[in-house]
């Protein structure tokens, strides 16, 4: 195999020197590896995904098998979430069955691949925890189309040894122990064949020295003896544009597969198409107030007002349909150039929830009828109009189509990870709601849950201050009462939002919550404070409140901050203050929005002396969600959203209440700054 091996570094080598044969960029070489991120079989390239864009897959190769996500929120960052399954070894009590890791991996390329640089990527593999699978390496690839080449280094599960396990913190020692890591890490390298964007081959030389990885639960059972081959090859299909299967014959003696499908972040599953109005003939005789109520009505629209003064003309209207509020703006934008004449001038557009002003838009006619004319470009036609975030007092004019009722139903799937008595626990049903609005701001809601297929339940006692360790007493129940309570929101001037909520303010808690928010710099940063005063309520019986509970009011106090960054599509914030269990101190989530998807991972440190359970004590509450509108699957436009959240529902640190109408998301992306972000919106 020596010459071999010479034959790869010549090539490398070649591939590295300047050459007209080089092509820049990563595809179509953005292919998964047996865990999930970027790379042939057991080794990565500095290939990342494009930007914007995930896959899920399944691979197995024995003993492993590989339960994987990887997305690419930002250009160059691949992030990789993974489960890996021992067939065979056991853990924790035999419901559980095979031993199973969870882990992040996180790759970034540095240096993108131009005419004469190869593509050079860092990764950290498992950075936290037991770090089983731990690695950091540094690694390169170049192209001489059809070929690949790469070439990288690392530690850990590609070095000498295994890394030792971290709990709480992150250990890189890549960065914290350099000297030690060029020590440990071991040489690897892969070369691709991809002739057709059909298919490809591959072949790589993994250091993997599986019968020195004693940290390995695998090792010990399947691993007393080095593999009998370094060198891995491979074949890859895509039968359709998002769907690809490998096959492979790894370590001399192991058929391996790969299942794994891509897809656009935010991308529609089915094409979003709204039917535009078009005015029917008998209704052109109606006066002009009456033909426009009528169009935004059968827009999707309500609580709807036109009002006239001279050559002026203002519209409030509630968008009950539009999941951008700048849609909404441009449905309307349309309507009016198709209803009024030159007689009106100025257009006062006031968008609003649940009767509270959330911005005014002022433009002119002549200016809507230049932008769908294409004689303004849509950043002209910004520019020249006004929006006003901190309106709080519209005109006084009769409203139609006003609902006092609303409603509303999405599924609900719910996972529980990593109990002893079992590893995969869920829920799966439908959540809905009824709210009453009978003066401005105000909602009655009620909430219920139902989750037929449930099969939630723990082995694990609650914990010394059981604030949520003792959750699955409620979420193992098939029907709840997820809420029944009263809501307040107000406005008032310079944009300063307050709320106050009370009731059944949740599946697990009953009380008070209040909130007082104000929007800073055009929208750039929400500042606010926050605080609740609850109690807990019975499981097995909605409407009773817990007695002699560990406390008889557990209560929250914040102070809040939002950065809002649209450029880059993230939103950074802070909650720093006193948790549900009494620990103080801060959580940080940091959030990105990507075609209406919203992708956010949180981080809390906060002070857990009060805690007299080992599972709390020097605990970081850290989890990631993903909120996915409705409308990406319905083929027609839907302010509804799913929520899916990862995090250990066993633990008690830096708890907080569910609220039903946070401040920061109601004032959400209604301010200048996020309206010319979302612009392109108005036309589609």
């Amino acid at each position: 195999m020596k010459k071999y091996t010479a034959c790869f570094l010549l090539c490398a080598a070649y591939c590295l020197l300047p050459t007209t044969y080089c092509l820049a960029g990563d595809e179509p070489f953005i292919y998964p590896s047996n865990w999930g991120g970027t790379g042939l079989m057991e080794i990565p390239t500095a290939r990342v995904m494009r930007k914007n864009s995930y896959r899920i897959g399944y691979s197995r190769i024995h003993p492993y098998r590989y339960y994987y996500g990887v997305l690419s929120p930002i250009k160059g960052l691949e992030v990789d979430a993974r489960i890996t399954e021992i067939a065979g070894v056991s853990a924790l009590t035999s419901a559980y069955g095979n031993y199973k890791d969870k882990a992040l991996d996180l790759k970034y390329q540095f240096i993108p691949e131009d005419k004469y640089m190869p593509a050079v990527a860092l990764g950290i593999m498992d950075p936290h925890g037991t770090r089983i699978y731990a690695s950091q390496y540094v690694v390169a690839s170049k192209q001489i189309y059809p070929f690949d080449f790469t070439l990288g280094l690392g530690n850990g599960r590609f070095g000498t040894g295994p890394l030792p396990s971290q709990g709480e913190g992150i250990r890189i020692e890549m960065f914290q122990d350099t000297k030690t890591w060029l020590k440990d890490s071991q040489f690897f390298w892969g070369i691709q064949f991809a002739p057709s964007e059909k298919y490809a081959l591959m072949v790589e030389y993994s250091p993997i020295q599986y019968h020195k990885q004693t940290s390995d639960p695998a090792q010990s059972k399947y691993f007393n003896e080095p593999v009998s081959s370094s060198y891995n090859i491979g074949f890859r299909w895509k039968p359709v544009k998002w769907t690809e299967i490998d096959l492979s014959y790894q370590r001399g003696d192991k058929i391996g597969i790969n299942f794994s499908m891509n897809f656009d972040i935010g991308k529609p599953i089915i094409p979003v198409y709204d039917l535009p109005y078009k005015e029917k003939p008998e209704h052109r005789a109606n006066p002009l107030s009456e033909r426009i109520i009528t169009a935004l009505y059968s827009s999707g629209l309500s609580d709807i007002g036109v009002y006239m003064k001279g050559d002026e003309l203002w519209i409030e209207a509630q968008n009950d349909k539009y999941y951008f509020s700048t849609k909404a703006i441009g449905v309307i934008l349309r309507i009016v150039m198709q209803i009024t004449d030159e007689n009106i001038r100025k257009i006062h557009i006031v968008l609003k929830d649940n009767g509270i002003p959330l911005f005014e838009f002022i433009t002119a006619r002549e200016d809507i009828v230049d932008l769908y004319a294409d004689k303004l470009t849509l950043s002209e036609f910004l520019y020249l109009s006004t929006v006003n975030s901190a309106i709080s007092d519209t005109e006084d004019m009769p409203k139609k189509h006003t609902k006092l009722f609303r409603y509303g139903i999405k599924p609900s799937f719910q996972t529980f990870l990593n109990d002893p008595s079992g590893f995969f626990k869920y829920r799966f049903g439908l959540s809905g709601w009824i709210s009453y609005h009978p003066w401005k701001g105000s909602s009655f809601v009620a909430g219920l849950e139902g989750h037929p297929l449930n099969n939630v339940s723990s082995a694990n006692e609650p914990l010394s201050i059981p604030v949520r360790s003792d959750i699955v007493l409620y979420k193992k129940e098939k029907v709840s009462l997820g809420r029944l309570m009263f809501d307040q929101i107000i406005k008032v001037q310079h944009s300063i939002y307050g709320r106050v909520s009370a009731g059944l303010l949740e599946v697990q808690y009953a009380g008070l919550d209040g909130e007082i928010a104000v929007l800073l710099f055009k929208g750039r940063v929400f500042a606010g404070i926050s605080g609740s005063a609850v109690k807990k309520r019975e499981p097995a019986n909605p409407f009773r409140i817990k007695n002699n509970d560990v406390k008889d009011i557990y209560s929250t106090a914040f102070f809040d901050m939002r950065l809002n960054i649209p450029e880059k599509g993230i939103a950074i914030d802070l909650k720093n203050g006193k948790f549900l269990a009494g620990d103080k101190g801060s959580k940080i989530t940091i959030s990105k929005f990507i075609n209406g998807v919203v992708l956010s991972v949180w981080y809390s440190v906060t002070d857990t002396s009060m805690f007299r359970d080992s599972f709390n004590r020097g605990y970081h509450d850290k989890g990631i969600s993903i909120t996915i509108p409705l409308r990406l699957f319905k083929g027609v436009d839907s302010k509804t959203a799913y929520n899916y959240s990862l995090s250990p529902w066993t633990r008690d640190v830096a708890q907080d209440i569910e609220h039903f109408n946070s401040l920061f998301d109601y004032m959400g992306r209604n301010s200048k700054i996020f309206l010319d972000k979302d612009k392109r919106m108005m036309y589609k």
